[in-house]
Formats: structure tokens, C-alpha cells, sequence
């Protein structure tokens, strides 16, 4: 990360935001020094900027001495709309899934070339899991993520293809190989992984479509093994769909969120 504070014309508001965008789902705490070279600022006017922010609120310091984000961020992402909507209509189908199959409970949007996890019901298995809501994971190891990465636009899948990492052993890497599955998605109408995003874990999911058809979100669920009763576990998912899409408006659902930085 290029020191950006030397370069003339950054704004101090460019500063915070970098500050921001140097925490992420493998760096919730971060000491000062670690935070002002992800940010790719000086030390200095780090420090300045963020002892502003812990005033304010967008961040707390630890016990340990790290800065962590603060609750006042979280007050303000549950402003966003769309996710927050979403979340609130398919929040009693995402319990009634976990009920009858007590496995872990995924519900994603697009955010990008990443898996925004906007819920997450814990499963009664011991599963070392990296999601969490508020989550961004690749499209391309999880069951969500190839969901929406096959409804996805072809200048989307371009760039995920492009950019294809192992997480696990069993991460699909190979492009065409991908890109078999995700045309079995579009045509069987789900997608399942095996340890692609966690060891031990394996994944169902279906899209969720909105009133007039366009895939807006997908539903998943994680456990230990799920090939055995894939066809009644990917019942209850299509069913637990169908039901959100039901409880949606027309005009509740903004277009795929492609924004700048994501390009």
C-alpha cells in the first residue's frame, strides 16, 4: 500500500477511508503501526487521525492496545438498505432451514467479486468456520459465492476466473473446470462445494430471485457432509427461496453493487 498522505491531492477523508479499508475479515484488530502501513500512511498522521476516530467512535482500542472497528460503524451499517432488508424478510425462512436441518445457515449478496455475508445461523456441528456476517469471500470457493458467481455479469466471472486463489486443497482453481460448474448451477438450479472454503466443511445453496426474476441473493447451508441428502436438503432450501422471494417488493432490491473500488 503506497503512502498515499505524501501524494498531493489526497483528501483527509480519502485518509480515514483508508484507515477503514485496512481492516478486513483476516484483520478485525490491528496495532497502530501495523494500521498505518496497511493504509500506507506515516505513522504520524495515523496516529493523529485515528485518535479522531476512537473520539468519534468508528474505532475502540483494546486492552491490548489494538484499534478495533467501533460500534458506531456498526450503527451505520445497519443503515444500508438493501442488505438490511433483505436480512429482515428472510430472517424467519433462515430459522425455519436451521430448524429442520440444524446445519449452518448462509445468506449471501453479491458485493463485487466477493460473497457478502448478510446472515449466518450457527449449525449444531463443531465446524471451523471463517464466516461471519459481514463477511467477503471468494466467489469461487464457497456455495453462496457459485450461486451468485453464475448469475453473475461475464465482466464478473472474467475477473474472478482471472484471479482464482486456493483457500483449501480443494479450491477449484482451474477456469474451465469452474466454469463446467457453474453452467450445472444455472442448469440444476444449485451449487455444492466440498472443503473448498474450510476443511471438513461442505456446502449446498440456491439462488434467491426477486419478483421479477433476477438472482439478488443466494441461501446456503454448511455441515460436515451434505451429498448424502442432498436432494432433501436442496428441497428445503429451494422452499425456504421461495418464501423470501415471496415476502420481497418489486422495489426492494438495488442493482448488483459494482462500485469503484471494486473494478
Amino acid at each position: 500500500m503506497a503512502g498515499n498522505a505524501r501524494r498531493p491531492g489526497v483528501s483527509v477523508a480519502s485518509r480515514v477511508l483508508d484507515l477503514l479499508g485496512a481492516f478486513d475479515s483476516e484483520h478485525p484488530s490491528l496495532i497502530l503501526s501495523d494500521l498505518a502501513r496497511r493504509a500506507g500512511l506515516p505513522l504520524a498522521t495515523a496516529h493523529r487521525l485515528v485518535a479522531e476516530m476512537v473520539t468519534w467512535g468508528a474505532l475502540v482500542r483494546s486492552p491490548s492496545g489494538a484499534y478495533e472497528i467501533g460500534l458506531r460503524m456498526w450503527d451505520l451499517g445497519l443503515l444500508a438498505q438493501v442488505p438490511a432488508r433483505l436480512r429482515q424478510v428472510a430472517a424467519p425462512f433462515l430459522q425455519d432451514l436451521y430448524g429442520a436441518t440444524l446445519a449452518t445457515v448462509h445468506f449471501a449478496v453479491r458485493d463485487g467479486t466477493l460473497a457478502l455475508y448478510v446472515d449466518r445461523l450457527s449449525g449444531s456441528e463443531s465446524l471451523q468456520l471463517v464466516s461471519r456476517v459481514g463477511a467477503r469471500l471468494p466467489l469461487h470457493a464457497t456455495g453462496v459465492g457459485k450461486v451468485l458467481l453464475a448469475h453473475a455479469p461475464e465482466p464478473i466471472r472474467h475477473r474472478v476466473f482471472a484471479e482464482l486463489t486456493p483457500v483449501t486443497p480443494y479450491t477449484i482453481t482451474d477456469p474451465a473446470v469452474l466454469d463446467g460448474q457453474l453452467a450445472r448451477v444455472r442448469a440444476d438450479g444449485y451449487a455444492e462445494t466440498r472443503e473448498e472454503m474450510s476443511l471438513g466443511a461442505c456446502s449446498l445453496a440456491v439462488p434467491v430471485r426477486d419478483r421479477e426474476g433476477e438472482v439478488v441473493a443466494a441461501l446456503g447451508l454448511t455441515a460436515s457432509s451434505v451429498h448424502r441428502n442432498a436432494t432433501q436438503l436442496v428441497a428445503a432450501l429451494t422452499v425456504a427461496a421461495s418464501g423470501i422471494r415471496r415476502g420481497m417488493s418489486h422495489r426492494m432490491v438495488a442493482p448488483w453493487r459494482d462500485h469503484p473500488s471494486a473494478q
